[in-house]
């Protein structure tokens, strides 16, 4: 395992223990993109989701059909790698209506995101 993956892999698995999400309700990849999944709600008409990229960073989103973009409801914005605890906060927020849109986080160098998911390997 490389160094970017290993550090979001650890990275992810914090979130989620922040977040309250079971190490099966999680995925990441690395490959062209760099990407996250925790989910978050499930039951109702449509899943919500905690999605992460190295394009946008934090962003709370709905489960649509599965060939359909997820539509977002809010990004947490930068820095692309928050503490943990700032994206748990973010999730409380967003669920309790208390947040709102942000722009989304500009995209790094893939260099520059392994350096900062280093101490999460």
């Amino acid at each position: 395992m490389d160094e970017l993956t290993e550090g979001l892999a650890g990275y992810v698995r914090a979130v989620a223990q922040q977040v309250g999400v079971p190490p099966e309700g999680t995925e990441y990849e690395v490959s062209d993109t760099v990407t996250a999944y925790l989910a978050l709600a499930e039951g109702t008409e449509r899943d919500l989701m905690l999605v992460w990229s190295d394009v946008h960073g934090w962003s709370i989103a709905v489960e649509t059909a599965p060939f359909e973009a997820p539509v977002v409801l809010a990004h947490l914005g930068h820095p692309l790698v928050p503490p943990p605890r700032v994206v748990a906060r973010f999730v409380a927020d967003v669920l309790a209506g208390r947040c709102g849109g942000v722009e989304p986080t500009a995209k790094g160098n893939r260099q520059a995101l392994a350096i900062r998911l280093r101490p999460y390997a």
